[in-house]
């Protein structure tokens, strides 16, 4: 096949021996198999911003470092250099987040080498020389949909002990290779301390993984595994051999909604009520005094 030319300089520094073939096109990456040496990897180019539909969201950048002020400033003020900078870091975040996840124990592609907005990194395969199937692609037993999901469940709280929240995982970015699944796409990870939105998106996180483990096995659907982790990541008590049950009790103190409408609508009755009666006192002073023949 023809080279992309995004991979040219890689092929001329040595670090890729062949492009192979392509391997998918995604919405924010093209991902082509190579050769290196006799190991076969995936090269992972990412695509320009205007030619990606997956949107840079302010919420996945809230606590992200930037180098300094001025290129904060420029990124800000959406100039050529701040756009150049925050593609820079949305690329980087990935990279990042994978020697981040790989080095905390949790199964992802092991990354070799990123340069020139290329992303060298471990094919994941079937164990045949093919690439592994998505979740999405799979059809699985409610035992293996149970062990699946315990083990993806293990892998998050890896990832919130690591410090990282996904941020937009689910059965299209998780492989099943012959060990079991590995998560990828990664460029959207947020850091979990940093970032006011990473609970919701550990959420949201959790909560695809209940909905499609949940097709073969219902009851996961109804687990509360976010909201477990989430508590004991907030009170430092949360490690990777923590044992989670998938229950929560919420705080007593946490808002009742029905209760606070009808504290609400009571609030509402008396101003209305309050309201009324300064309308009848103002009538009475506007009313004319009687003539003198009626005192």
């Amino acid at each position: 096949m023809k080279t992309p030319k995004r991979l040219e300089s890689l092929l001329e520094d040595g670090l890729i021996d062949e492009v192979l073939r392509p391997l998918l096109s995604g919405k924010e990456a093209a991902v082509y198999v190579v050769r290196c040496g006799t190991e076969l990897r995936c090269a992972k180019v990412y695509k320009e911003a205007n030619k990606r539909s997956f949107r840079q969201a302010s919420e996945y950048q809230e606590g992200r470092k930037v180098r300094n002020s001025r290129d904060a400033r420029a990124m800000a003020k959406s100039t050529k250099h701040g756009r150049k900078e925050a593609e820079e870091a949305w690329q980087n975040a990935e990279v990042s987040a994978l020697f981040r996840l790989a080095a905390a124990g949790v199964r992802v592609p092991k990354p070799y080498d990123f340069l020139d907005g290329v992303l060298l990194m471990e094919m994941i395969d079937d164990g045949y020389g093919d690439a592994a199937p998505r979740l999405n692609d799979v059809d699985l037993e409610p035992e293996d949909a149970r062990e699946f999901h315990a083990f993806m469940i293990g892998e998050i709280v890896k990832m919130l002990c690591a410090g990282l929240v996904h941020g937009d995982l689910s059965e299209f970015n998780v492989l099943l290779d012959a060990h079991g699944p590995v998560i990828i796409d990664l460029p959207q990870a947020v850091d979990a301390a940093g970032n006011n939105h990473a609970f919701s998106m550990l959420e949201r996180d959790v909560g695809n993984m209940a909905a499609y483990f949940g097709r073969f096995a219902p009851e996961l659907k109804y687990t509360k595994y976010a909201k477990e982790m989430w508590a004991l990541f907030e009170e430092g008590k949360l490690t990777p051999e923590t044992r989670l049950t998938g229950q929560f009790v919420e705080a007593e103190d946490e808002a009742d909604v029905d209760a606070v409408m009808r504290e609400i609508k009571a609030a509402l009755a008396d101003e209305a009520r309050r309201q009324a009666a300064l309308k009848d006192d103002d009538d009475k002073e506007q009313e004319p005094p009687p003539p003198p023949w009626m005192s």
